[in-house]
C-alpha cells in the first residue's frame, strides 16, 4: 500500500511547477500570434472524447464509472449514471496552483466565479459558456467522463495549457526529404517523452495564474526541451537570441484553441489548450538548438510527422493541422 501511495505522490509532483526560470524575463513577454482560420476548424467539430473516459485514472488505481459512446452527451438522459468522486491527494493538499474544495462548508467563500476572469485565473472556456450542475459544479462541455471532482487537475472547470509545436523540414544534403508514398516533403517536430506515462508528446504545460499563454509556450518549451532550469548563466544570452529567432511572430501560427481529450479530465475539470506552430522553413535557427530533456520530460528528439505516430492526448490531431498548413506528408 505504501508503495502505491509513494508512486502516486511522485506522479502528483510532476504537475507542480513553482519555478521561476530564465525564460520569464524580458525575452518571454506576451505576444499575440496570427491565426490560420482553416486550421482552427477542429474547434467547431463535434468530438467524442475517448482518453478522458479511460481507466485506471493516471497515477492511481481508481476506475471510472463506465461510459459508452452513446451516453457521453449530457443531452442523453441516464438515471443510472453514478460517476466516481476522485481528487488526488496532491490536489487535496492545497498547493498554490490548486483551487480549494469549495463544496466544504468552510470554503464556500472561495467558490470560483465560473465563466469569467476570476482575479488572476481565467475560468472562461474556448468553447463558450459551460453549464453548472445541480451542485454548482462546472459540467464538462464534451460530456460525461465517469468521474467528478478534479482528479489531478488543480482548477474546477477549464484548466488552461499551451503547446508549442516547433517544426522544420527533414533534409538530407540540404534538400527536403520527400515521402515515397505521398510524394510530399516530411515535416519534423520537437517531441518530448513524458516522465509520468512514457508517451511521446508536444512539449507544453499549464498556464500559471496571471500568465499569458504566449509566455507559457516559451517557458514550457525551454523547461522540457532545453532543460532551461539548469542552463548556466553564461549560456542565457545565447539561448535568448535563439528564442527571439524561433518564437517570432513571423514564424508562428496559432493552429488550435479548445478542448483536449486528456486522460486527466473529469466531469468537473478538463484541459483546454492553445497550440501554436513555430515553423523554421530553412532549419537554420532550430538546427542550433541543444536539445536536452528537463522538468517533466525524460527524453527529447526530432521526430518525423506521420499519421501512425502514437502521441499523448490530442497531440496527433494538432500535427495533422500543421501538415495541412504547410503541405507536408501525413
Amino acid at each position: 500500500m505504501w508503495l502505491r501511495m509513494f508512486y502516486s505522490a511522485i506522479i502528483c509532483s510532476m504537475w507542480i511547477n513553482h519555478s521561476s526560470c530564465l525564460l520569464q524575463s524580458i525575452w518571454c513577454l506576451p505576444e499575440f500570434y496570427p491565426v490560420c482560420p482553416a486550421t482552427l476548424r477542429h474547434t467547431e467539430t463535434p468530438m467524442i472524447h475517448v482518453k478522458a473516459r479511460s481507466s485506471p485514472y493516471p497515477g492511481s488505481q481508481v476506475k471510472r464509472f463506465p461510459v459508452h459512446d452513446d451516453n457521453v452527451s449530457w443531452s442523453r438522459e441516464w438515471a443510472e449514471y453514478d460517476p466516481v468522486d476522485y481528487t488526488a491527494e496532491c490536489v487535496k493538499a492545497g498547493p498554490e496552483w490548486a483551487d480549494p474544495d469549495f463544496r466544504e462548508s468552510d470554503q464556500l467563500k472561495h467558490a470560483p466565479r465560473f465563466n469569467e476572469l476570476d482575479g488572476r485565473i481565467d475560468r472562461r472556456s474556448y468553447l463558450g459558456v459551460y453549464e453548472l450542475d445541480k451542485d454548482n459544479l462546472p459540467r464538462n462541455p464534451m460530456g460525461r467522463t465517469g468521474m467528478i471532482s478534479r482528479g489531478l487537475l488543480g482548477k474546477w472547470g477549464p484548466n488552461h495549457a499551451a503547446d508549442p509545436i516547433v517544426t522544420r523540414w527533414k533534409r538530407e544534403g540540404g534538400e527536403k526529404v520527400i515521402h515515397k508514398l505521398s510524394g510530399k516533403p516530411i515535416l519534423q517536430f520537437i517531441s518530448i517523452k513524458r516522465k509520468d506515462c512514457g508517451q511521446w508528446a508536444i512539449p507544453g504545460g499549464m498556464v500559471d495564474a496571471g500568465e499569458h499563454p504566449s509566455t507559457t509556450l516559451k517557458r514550457e518549451f525551454g523547461e522540457e526541451a532545453l532543460n532551461s532550469l539548469r542552463i548556466p548563466r553564461c549560456e542565457k544570452d545565447r539561448i535568448r537570441k535563439q528564442f527571439q529567432a524561433i518564437f517570432s511572430k513571423e514564424n508562428a501560427v496559432k493552429i488550435y484553441a479548445g478542448y483536449v481529450d486528456d486522460p486527466r479530465n473529469t466531469d468537473s475539470a478538463w484541459i483546454e489548450t492553445v497550440a501554436v506552430n513555430f515553423h523554421d522553413d530553412t532549419g537554420n535557427s532550430v538546427g542550433d538548438l541543444n536539445l536536452h530533456a528537463g522538468d517533466d520530460a525524460e527524453d527529447v528528439q526530432w521526430c518525423d510527422i506521420d499519421k501512425n505516430l502514437q502521441l499523448y492526448a490530442s497531440h496527433l490531431q494538432f500535427l495533422k493541422s500543421v501538415t495541412e498548413l504547410w503541405g507536408g506528408h501525413w
